[in-house]
Formats: structure tokens, sequence, C-alpha cells
């Protein structure tokens, strides 16, 4: 499930990603803008809309997986789903040994510390993708910034 979820997460960016390509490249390439068949404001909700449901998606699909690795992290320590000692986790203590750490209960005399621990799931390409794809969307939101900024500038006879 967690590398299915990771798969739709790549393919739904590429989706997002290709059909706002093909719509620069209409615009840039086609002039398209110039079409009365071209209805601008309308792409612009669409994409927005695409951009909104992506995200969306996206964020559900990392929750699943997220949901199934804290599972997978439980029964994997605790396989009967039974408390048991785990090292630098939990420890089951009685009185006695309480009594013989002058009754402290500091969790470190007893659980000891866990061993260090290293994420094998760790997809560094989906997060180069996430970082890649919100750093197009920040590139466009700037560029429409600056032409807003210059033509307030331009209004003001600054």
């Amino acid at each position: 499930m967690a590398e299915t979820s990771r798969d739709l997460i790549k393919q739904t960016d590429l989706i997002y990603k290709l059909a706002t390509r093909l719509i620069d490249t209409c615009e840039n390439e086609c002039n398209a803008k110039e079409s009365d068949a071209w209805a601008s404001r309308d792409i612009t909700r669409a994409r927005k809309a695409a951009d909104e449901a992506r995200g969306l998606a996206v964020e559900q699909l990392k929750l699943m997986r997220y949901f199934w690795k804290q599972a997978h992290w439980l029964t994997e320590r605790f396989p009967e789903a039974k408390l048991r000692d785990v090292e630098g986790l939990v420890k089951l203590v009685d009185m006695k040994e309480i009594e013989a750490n002058d009754w402290s209960l500091t969790p470190g005399r007893y659980v000891g510390i866990a061993p260090e621990e290293v994420d094998e799931n760790f997809d560094f390409e989906e997060t180069l993708r996430e970082i890649h794809v919100e750093l197009e969307d920040l590139n466009t939101e700037a560029v429409t910034l600056a032409a807003t900024i210059k033509k307030n500038f331009e209004e003001l006879g600054v």
C-alpha cells in the first residue's frame, strides 16, 4: 500500500506538471491567448483547481503512508499485540526494581537507549520532485507578482 501511494503521488505530480506545461506551450508558443476560443480566466481557474486537487490528493496519500508506517512500526515492536519490553521504548518493571532504583521513575533507568534506525523507505526522488513542483509554483507566482508590482509602479508614475 505504501509503495502504491508513493507511485500515485509521483503520477499525480507528473500529470499536473504535464498539464501546466501544455497550457504554457499553448500560450507562449502557439499564441493561444490571441484566439477567441482561448478563455484565459477559465483556464487559470482550472489550473488553480487542478493544483488544489493535486495538493489534496497528495496530502491524503501522504497521510495514508504515514499511518501505514506507524502501524508497521507498532506491529514490528509488538508482534503479538501485547505489551513487552522493547529496548529504548518500554520496559515492564515491578515495585522491587523501582525500589532498587531509589524510587526513581526516570525512564532512562529502565528502558535504555534505542538502537539507531535508518529510514530505508526515505525516497529522495519523491522529496526532490515535491520540492521541484513547489519551486515551479513559487516561480510562477513570483513572475505574476513582479508583473503586478511593475504595473502598479507604472500607474503611480514611478
